[in-house]
């Protein structure tokens, strides 16, 4: 068994992995927050270094926040309190909350730099409550379907997510409120996505190849 101090600290470390400036550096040699839209997230990889990089940023930004909240509890709580408390879950939570803050503030980059947040809370609801993300997936695969807007996908992502937890697991689960936390986060998250949009200035997502030094 590890103090729970020390699983919040590995969920940090863990969601501090800059995988999209890693994935600029090693694949181009670049620093992915001076190209494009700066933002160290799988769209921004996409956009510069193409779909199989960016899927591989992607998972591992899931892996991020999933991977801390499956397996850590159960390193920090005895087998009757796996059993037979709801220490897990929070555990699970805390986890999934400290993962997010170091992929935002990442420590491996100076706590600058981070991402938006939105495939590292993928990962946590992976974890904690997989079909309400399997409809909030979906309400973001429809919406960047219709409108060509990753950010606008996102955060009506975010919206189906809490709405889903609220009808499948009620108000007063933990799992609901940290969904309704995490939401907020996204909202800030993009904040200048949301004044893009509402000025109509915002990048559609482009199913283009990336071109050379773009």
């Amino acid at each position: 068994m590890i103090p729970g101090a020390l699983a919040l600290a590995i969920s940090y470390l863990s969601g501090s992995i800059p995988t999209a400036y890693l994935a600029g550096r090693v694949v181009k040699g670049i620093d992915l927050r001076t190209v494009g839209s700066g933002n160290l997230g799988a769209t921004n990889v996409y956009r510069t270094m193409g779909a199989k990089v960016a899927a591989v940023v992607f998972v591992v930004d899931v892996l991020k926040g999933a991977l801390p909240v499956l397996l850590l509890p159960a390193l920090v709580l005895s087998p009757v309190e796996m059993e037979a408390t709801n220490a897990p879950l929070w555990y699970g939570i805390a986890c999934g909350v400290a993962a997010i803050l170091g992929h935002a503030k990442p420590v491996f980059l100076m706590g600058r730099g981070g991402g938006k947040g939105v495939a590292t809370a993928a990962g946590i609801f992976l974890a904690l409550a997989p079909l309400p993300l399997g409809i909030a997936l979906l309400a973001f695969v429809l919406v960047l379907w219709r409108t060509g807007y990753v950010s606008a996908a996102s955060l009506t992502a975010a919206v189906v997510l809490v709405a889903s937890l609220f009808a499948l697991m009620g108000w007063r689960s933990p799992v609901t409120l940290i969904g309704v936390l995490i939401c907020a986060f996204v909202f800030w998250s993009h904040r200048a996505n949301i004044a893009r949009l509402r000025n109509g200035t915002e990048h559609r997502f482009s199913r283009s190849k990336p071109t050379e030094g773009s």
